[in-house]
């Protein structure tokens, strides 16, 4: 198995993953596209125990929300590097990933609050939320 590794846009912050990457789903929702400035984000699912930072902890900033879901991005550039839940990595962006990362979007989640200005062309399964599928 191959260590994935990431980082920003500047170099400050490092991470690896030691261990499978899961389920990865570009997410729609109003926060993570204020977040990343775009119509969607692509996250995959990680084992907390996995990840590792390996330089750049000092510039790290975490926005949490009231219901613990949260994002780490880099103080200097701004680049967002991973998803948490109550504080703990649980994803990782698959922008910041350096190389391939051996997996690929398998549905569009939280469609109901996607972009009106983005349309979905592609054949991924769509959910209105993250388990709801939506029937077309």
């Amino acid at each position: 198995m191959s260590i994935v590794k990431g980082g920003c846009l500047c170099g400050t912050i490092r991470y690896e993953v030691n261990g499978p990457l899961g389920r990865a789903d570009n997410c729609h929702c109003s926060m993570c596209r204020k977040q990343h400035g775009a119509a969607f984000a692509t996250y995959a699912d990680i084992n907390p125990d996995d990840f590792t930072w390996v330089n750049g902890v000092d510039c790290i900033n975490v926005y949490e929300t009231a219901s613990g879901a949260g994002w780490c991005f880099c103080g200097k550039c701004g680049s967002t590097l991973a998803g948490t839940t109550s504080g703990q990595v649980t994803s990782i962006t698959l922008g910041a990933v350096d190389g391939d990362p051996c997996v690929k979007p398998e549905s569009h989640i939280f469609i109901a609050s996607k972009a009106n200005w983005f349309e979905i062309t592609d054949d991924v399964p769509k959910f209105k939320e993250r388990q709801k599928w939506l029937v077309s």
